[in-house]
C-alpha cells in the first residue's frame, strides 16, 4: 500500500486549470519532493491532499484512505507544515501544541510534545506568547504543530523560507530522523540543493501537469551534462574542441573555456589535446550536474 496514491487529479479555477490529470504515487517511508516553478501547481495539490480544497475529479488516499470519503482518518494520517505564517495569536507556544493535539482527540500528549520543542529548539519558549516569536520560530511551532499527532505521512511546504541556517540544520535533522523512523516525507522547496540532498525520488509540476518523474539520481543522469572549466593562457582553444564549448569568457590575463563532457575519461583526452598544442592551463575546475540544472532544463522544454 502506498503512503500516497493521487490518481487523475484535475483542478480548475474559474478560466485557470490548475491542475491536469495529475497522478503518482509515494511509497511508505519514501522521502519524496514535488517541485516546481510558482504557479505550477503545488499548493494546490497539497490542500487536496489537506482537505482545504476539493478536486473536480480524481481521487488521493493517504495511507489507503480517501481524503474525501474517509476524511477523518486521513487526516489523522498526514501533517502538513504551510507555507505561509498561520498562528492563534492569544496562546503559548505549549498551549498551541496541546490544542493541536485536542484536534486529534489525544489526551497526555505532553511527553511527546516536550520532545518535539526540545528538537526544534523550542523548550525554552514553551511559555511565551506567539505573538513575541521571531518569524523563524513561528514556522518551528508550524512544524511542532504537523508532528504532534505523529502522522506517517508529512508534507513540508517550503518549510525553510526566510530562516536562518541553525534553524536549518535543526529542521533537517529531526526530519531525517523520522524518515529513518518510518515516517513517509514529501517535500516542496525552492531551495534545490535540499531537494537533491534528501529526497529519493522526484515529481516536478509545470503548469499544472507533471513533466518529470524519477529518482533523483537518474534526474541528474538523464539532463544535464557535467563540465569542465579551463582557464587557459591567452591562447586560442584548438579547433578540435570547440565542439565541446557551452561558455567563453576573456578575462585580463586569462581565457575561461566551458566544455561539455560526458565521462571523467574525457578529461584526459581534452588535457592531452592541450598538451599537443603546447597551450598552458592555469586553472582546471570540474562541475557536475546539480538538480537546479536538471530542473531548469525540463522548465526550459518547449516539449512541456
Amino acid at each position: 500500500m502506498s503512503a500516497i496514491d493521487i490518481c487523475q487529479i484535475n483542478k480548475s479555477y474559474r478560466s485557470l486549470h490548475a491542475l491536469k490529470d495529475v497522478s503518482f504515487s509515494v511509497e511508505e517511508g519514501e522521502f519524496f519532493g514535488l517541485l516546481g516553478p510558482n504557479g505550477a501547481g503545488k499548493t494546490t495539490l497539497i490542500s487536496i491532499m489537506a482537505g482545504l480544497v476539493r478536486a473536480d475529479s480524481g481521487h488521493i488516499r493517504i495511507s489507503g484512505f480517501d481524503v474525501i470519503d474517509d476524511y477523518r482518518t486521513a487526516r489523522k494520517k498526514l501533517g502538513v507544515v504551510p507555507q505561509e505564517l498561520v498562528f492563534d495569536p492569544f496562546f503559548t507556544v505549549r498551549e498551541t501544541l496541546r490544542l493541536q493535539s485536542g484536534y486529534f482527540g489525544l489526551k497526555n500528549n505532553d511527553d511527546w510534545i516536550d520532545e518535539i520543542m526540545s528538537n526544534l529548539d523550542l523548550a525554552d519558549k514553551a511559555d511565551v506568547n506567539m505573538r513575541a516569536l521571531s518569524g523563524g520560530m513561528k514556522r518551528r511551532v508550524l512544524v511542532a504543530q504537523a508532528l504532534v499527532h505523529k502522522p506517517p505521512v508529512i508534507v513540508l511546504d517550503e518549510p525553510t523560507a526566510g530562516v536562518d541556517v541553525e534553524l536549518r540544520q535543526t529542521l533537517w535533522q529531526f526530519i531525517g530522523r523520522l524518515n529513518r523512523e518510518g515516517h513517509t516525507i514529501v517535500l516542496t522547496t525552492h531551495y534545490l540543493e535540499e531537494a537533491q540532498n534528501w529526497c529519493n525520488r522526484i515529481a516536478m509540476l509545470k503548469n499544472g501537469r507533471v513533466v518529470a518523474l524519477d529518482t533523483t539520481e537518474a534526474l541528474l543522469h538523464r539532463v544535464a551534462e557535467s563540465q569542465l572549466i579551463l582557464q587557459l593562457d591567452d591562447r586560442d582553444l584548438p579547433d578540435s574542441l570547440k565542439p565541446l564549448v557551452s561558455q567563453y569568457d576573456i578575462g585580463h590575463t586569462s581565457r575561461t573555456w566551458t566544455l561539455r563532457i560526458s565521462h571523467f575519461t574525457d578529461i584526459e583526452k581534452i588535457l592531452s589535446e592541450l598538451r599537443k598544442y603546447h597551450i598552458v592551463v592555469n586553472d582546471l575546475q570540474f562541475r557536475q550536474p546539480d538538480l537546479e540544472d536538471v530542473f531548469l532544463q525540463i522548465m526550459d522544454s518547449r516539449l512541456n
